[in-house]
């Protein structure tokens, strides 16, 4: 996951759009002639996706997007130290 990626799509992207993204990169995940490398830039695309979202989440819930933002890569970094 990248953070500027994450901003970029939060700032320009709405929650639907983010959404319909997704359905698109997971549909072409399933296709059998994709190459390992290419499963992993489809992995990494939905993961910052999903980031996205996240984000948007917590701006929601009252956050400013600075602090949703870092709320949410200390939760991913956190995990990742389990």
């Amino acid at each position: 996951m990248k953070l500027p990626v994450i901003r970029q799509i939060y700032n320009t992207c709405s929650v639907d759009e983010i959404n319909n993204s997704i359905t698109v990169l997971e549909n072409i995940s399933e296709v059998s002639s994709i190459k390992g490398e290419e499963l992993d830039v489809i992995g990494e695309l939905i993961s910052n996706l999903c980031g996205a979202i996240e984000v948007h989440q917590l701006v929601s819930e009252g956050l400013q997007e600075k602090d949703a933002l870092n709320s949410f890569m200390k939760k991913v970094l956190g995990s990742i130290d389990r």
